[in-house]
């Protein structure tokens, strides 16, 4: 389970989300999206998930 939150941060990183401030914000979204991604492709989740995941991205913006 640690495991594939690590590969599920390193994709939220990859789309320029902060997946620990999310995570710690909300906690269930975050379950939700985490279960999703275990279960198909990144592509697909991406497919599924566009429009949400453009909203996370405002408001949790990974800072460089």
């Amino acid at each position: 389970m640690e495991e594939l939150r690590k590969e599920f941060i390193r994709f939220l990183a990859s789309k320029n989300i902060d997946g620990e401030a999310l995570a710690h914000a909300e906690q269930q979204l975050f379950a939700e999206w985490m279960q999703l991604f275990a279960q198909v492709h990144p592509k697909s989740f991406v497919a599924q998930k566009l429009y949400q995941i453009n909203q996370v991205r405002r408001k949790y913006q990974l800072k460089k």
